[in-house]
């Protein structure tokens, strides 16, 4: 693999998965931009991408979707030959039953995990249709394939954003724009210590799955391969990646293993 020709632009890129791909997007040469709403966790990142021709560093909060448009022009004005691929990693998690979960609560998740990333990709779309290349890589979960208890409003947010990506490659395969959906399970990240619970307040523990999950380094290389393959679907984890092929051709059989699974 090289990305030595291409401009990557990375949400969330602070910590987790967008921090580690983006320092394995810059060993492999890419120049990068990138966002979130930490400017000095992004600067952190900016010294350790080690490789890359260039490093731009540019606020994001994927909460305010009024300011997308401003943002694909900063992109721009860092990189006016152009971005090759936007990487929709920014997003938060939910942990609490329906039940107790506030609405707002619903709301927040929604607003970042699917609005704000739906805001940022129509915002850049035009430019990809434009210059007639282009590339929508989108860290969904593997709970947008299949649900989980304590997770309804998590999961109805990463359902969406395949209905409306799937969608959006239909619509403009032939401006030579591709979309790979990216399905982490278990990753070692701060994710379920950072998801919000009924009252919208954090959880503030790690659960024992995402703890003996795999490493975000080892996530971002096989997500790198699978950007560069262009490939519109890739699933990444270890043992519960099987839970997409008994959703597919089982779903009576994984819907009672996660009635009686012990999930946190």
């Amino acid at each position: 693999m090289n990305f030595s020709s291409k401009t990557v632009w990375i949400t969330g890129a602070s910590s987790g998965i967008g921090k580690a791909l983006a320092i394995e997007l810059a060993a492999q040469g890419a120049e990068l931009i990138l966002s979130s709403r930490r400017t000095e966790a992004l600067e952190e990142v900016k010294t350790a991408c080690l490789g890359a021709p260039n490093v731009h560093v540019l606020p994001l909060d994927l909460s305010k979707s009024d300011t997308m448009l401003a943002a694909v022009e900063k992109a721009y004005a860092f990189c006016p030959n152009g971005i090759d691929v936007l990487v929709n990693n920014g997003g938060i998690s939910q942990r609490s039953l329906a039940i107790d979960t506030d609405l707002e609560v619903d709301r927040r998740v929604m607003e970042i995990d699917y609005f704000g990333t739906v805001a940022l990709s129509k915002a850049i779309l035009p430019r990809f249709v434009k210059q007639q290349r282009g590339h929508f890589v989108v860290i969904t979960s593997l709970m947008g394939k299949f649900s989980s208890p304590l997770r309804s409003g998590y999961c109805g947010a990463k359902h969406a954003l395949h209905g409306f990506f799937d969608a959006l490659y239909l619509e403009h395969w032939k401006d030579q724009i591709a979309v790979t959906l990216v399905c982490p399970g278990f990753i070692r990240t701060e994710i379920s210590k950072n998801a919000l619970v009924g009252d919208g307040s954090k959880q503030e523990t790690m659960d024992e799955a995402t703890g003996g999950g795999l490493t975000p380094e080892q996530c971002a290389k096989k997500m790198a391969k699978a950007i560069h393959n262009r490939k519109h679907e890739v699933y990444i984890g270890k043992k519960e990646i099987l839970a997409i092929y008994l959703k597919r051709y089982f779903p009576g059989i994984l819907r009672r293993i996660l009635k009686n699974a012990k999930v946190t």
